[in-house]
């Protein structure tokens, strides 16, 4: 008997498992390894499509075992497709002027929690903009990157973290078109804010696609920060805006105070009630000679 056709076979078997609902855990996992011991080809998974039904399995099943021996064979299967090539052509690129099946192939390889038709569309989209490499560099930032998003439970209903992860870093590496520093302190700082335990949300809203791949790879760090980040950051500018005008326009020419930066005495200084009212004011002091900026308690 062929490959293809013993392919086949156990492609039907596991068929009539699925449809028959049955909990015999033992015969699909002994069919899986059946596949997995099988020499496997592109044209028989193209020609079987073998990956479509493992996959269904997969949802299917509620034993772990099963689940993870379906989840390890459709990702060593994925290899077999077209890789991406020197001319930076993406393997969903190539496989456009190809067979069809290959991208159903590809799109079996959602490892996520099945939350229905849209949410394992959503998933393949995500998957298909994704391009494949063998860059040590690229392929340790998609690891971090994953470490972040799994840095703790996963929401219902999230996307897959392993292709959020390699879109992201894919979004980052075209805009670069390298891995040089610029590249890997843009990866360094998504990773340090989806793992920052005090800004929760950033990491949920890129989970659930809130914030797609795309546009995280982009923020600003001031885009990324918390709620309670952004507004200590905007309390602190406000702060710093109304000491430099309150210092410059309508102080008091003095040379009782020396500027500590150039050592000159031609200042200018306001005093305000900061504190409470039995509390003594405090006196805001402007150089006019180097524009340095102080307090005198």
């Amino acid at each position: 008997m062929g490959a293809e056709d013993e392919v086949l076979k156990i492609g039907k078997k596991l068929e009539k498992l699925i449809s028959s609902n049955t909990a015999d855990h033992t015969s699909a996992l002994d069919l899986l390894k059946s596949l997995r011991d099988s020499k496997m080809t592109l044209e028989v998974l193209q020609k079987t499509r073998i990956g479509m039904t493992v996959n269904n399995l997969r949802k299917a099943s509620s034993n772990d075992e099963v689940v993870t021996l379906a989840k390890t064979l459709i990702k060593n299967w994925k290899k077999l497709l077209p890789a991406e090539s020197p001319s930076g052509l993406s393997r969903s690129t190539s496989r456009s002027s190809g067979d069809a099946s290959s991208q159903r192939m590809d799109e079996t390889s959602n490892d996520g929690t099945d939350e229905g038709k849209s949410q394992g569309e959503k998933d393949s989209l995500i998957q298909s903009k994704t391009h494949n490499t063998t860059d040590a560099v690229r392929i340790k930032c998609r690891d971090l990157l994953l470490a972040a998003l799994k840095v703790s439970e996963i929401p219902e209903g999230a996307h897959d973290p392993e292709e959020l992860s390699a879109a992201i870093e894919d979004a980052i590496f075209e805009e670069f078109g390298n891995t040089d520093m610029k590249y890997k302190n843009r990866v360094r700082s998504r990773v340090a804010n989806l793992k920052d335990s005090r800004n929760p949300q950033l990491r949920q809203n890129v989970l659930i696609g809130l914030i797609s791949a795309q546009h995280i790879a982009a923020m600003t760090a001031e885009e990324m920060a918390s709620k309670e980040m952004k507004q200590l950051r905007e309390k602190l500018t406000k702060e710093a805006i109304n000491d430099h005008q309150m210092a410059k326009t309508g102080g008091t020419t003095t040379d009782l105070f020396k500027c500590g930066k150039c050592h000159k005495k031609n200042c200018t200084y306001n005093q305000v009630q900061t504190r409470s009212a039995d509390e003594p004011m405090t006196t805001f002091v402007y150089c006019n000679e180097c524009g340095n900026r102080w307090k005198f308690c």
